[in-house]
């Protein structure tokens, strides 16, 4: 079954960004590459059962198994040394990122308290978007009474053939992203 978020995509997306961008070739126009999940855990030095929580969590929201990340270097300020595991991450691709993204867009940044849209100012100059979630209970999969402490994580739209920042927003806002105005 084909995800809701890529059929909008290849039925009103593509063609209105044609129009919009005056490209006939479709191959050419912004289209969502990957999405990279990424959740620091600086708790995980002291004891390890935070990360085995982060990790579960995280593979949960992300519906794929998640990897844990080492230090790749020492920090003697933070007692952070080379190899210590201190965090997860997940890169969603194909079906999978597109239905993380509608989940994201239509259920879990709606339920953000006192929400104005995500900022418009987290593009990179070749058009990729990065948004931080403070609160992971913002995804219903998510028992905001199992957790033992608050997580967060970096959640990353890597885009492809995008001429830079103004186009990916395009692109991003016909997805259904909700930017402040």
């Amino acid at each position: 079954m084909t995800p809701r978020l890529l059929e909008k995509y290849r039925n009103t997306v593509l063609p209105a960004l044609k129009k919009e961008l005056g490209r006939e070739n479709t191959h050419s126009l912004p289209r969502l590459e990957k999405i990279c999940l990424n959740m620091g855990v600086g708790k995980a030095i002291d004891d390890s059962k935070f990360l085995d929580e982060a990790v579960k969590i995280m593979t949960t929201v992300a519906g794929q198994a998640a990897v844990v990340t080492k230090a790749r270097v020492s920090v003697s300020n933070f007692r952070l040394r080379q190899g210590y595991k201190i965090g997860c991450r997940v890169t969603l691709r194909s079906e999978r990122m597109y239905e993380f993204l509608d989940r994201l867009v239509a259920t879990a940044i709606p339920r953000i308290r006192d929400f104005h849209g995500v900022p418009k100012r987290s593009f990179d100059k070749f058009g990729n978007y990065s948004l931080g979630v403070e609160e992971i209970t913002i995804f219903p999969e998510v028992d905001a009474d199992r957790l033992a402490f608050p997580l967060g994580m970096d959640v990353n739209f890597v885009i492809k053939h995008s001429r830079g920042r103004e186009e990916s927003m395009k692109f991003l806002k016909l997805m259904g992203m909700p930017f402040a105005e």
